[in-house]
């Protein structure tokens, strides 16, 4: 079943000339796991908060498994790349507790929620804490229990694992591997897209490149070299030793 579809997306931002996007066209299967690749400029970021509901196409439609969204009822979450975009209170558990407090929720059933979120990501011990104390791998969790409280349909990540040393990145992992939602993640991170995607999109100058199943073209050193891209670090090690 199609959980999510864009179709014929362009998007360009007012004064700019060149089109960020142009042409976009594919869909996500209900559960699955989509990575986004492409070097810096080539659209992502863009298409993510076009798929959040942050911006609106251009041009074309994004379609959800109902049809499409109401406005302010998209079904997508996004946890921006810098998670002091979305960390902005006292204390996390505050931070956490905002989405839903604005949706008219009552404070000490939201502080309820904002708690079990915070739990979900093993964060529950940071609820007290102020957000700009913590480190890149803690503000990474608050801002996804931050998205999880609100219960997405779709969870949708930029470049999660950007500003992580080589554990928290670990964890996050396994976290993501935890969550049973429809996830679409952008990131340079394409080891990572072997560990959790089963879907591959790339993007090049605004356009498709590619879509294939995982490994893929994630194996094929010619084709990201093309579009700006490196092999992941395990397959280019893994080719070393053969």
């Amino acid at each position: 079943m199609k959980h999510l579809q864009c179709i014929d997306v362009h998007f360009w931002y007012a004064g700019e000339g060149a089109p960020v996007l142009s042409g976009i066209d594919f869909a996500v299967e209900k559960g699955s796991t989509l990575c986004i690749a492409g070097a810096n400029g080539s659209g992502k970021s863009t298409l993510l908060e076009l798929i959040a509901g942050t911006l609106t196409p251009a041009k074309g439609r994004i379609v959800f498994g109902g049809g499409e969204a109401r406005e302010g009822a998209r079904p997508a979450g996004i946890v921006f790349q810098e998670p002091d975009h979305q960390l902005f209170m006292p204390a996390v558990c505050e931070d956490v507790m905002f989405g839903v407090l604005k949706k008219g929720v009552k404070p000490e059933d939201a502080r309820r929620s904002a708690l079990e979120a915070l739990r979900m990501v093993e964060a529950e011990h940071l609820a007290e804490r102020p957000p700009h104390k913590l480190s890149g791998g803690e503000k990474q969790r608050a801002a996804l229990a931050g998205v999880l409280i609100t219960h997405p349909e779709i969870l949708v990540l930029d470049e999660p694992t950007a500003a992580l040393d080589p554990r928290a990145r670990k964890k996050l992992i396994a976290l993501l591997k935890t969550i049973d939602c429809t996830k679409i993640i952008a990131s340079h991170d394409l080891d990572m897209a072997l560990d959790l995607a089963g879907q591959a999109l790339f993007l090049h100058h605004g356009t498709i490149a590619a879509q294939c199943p995982v490994p893929g073209l994630l194996a094929d050193e010619a084709f990201l070299q093309s579009i700006g891209l490196e092999l992941p670090l395990s397959l280019a090690a893994r080719l070393r030793t053969t």
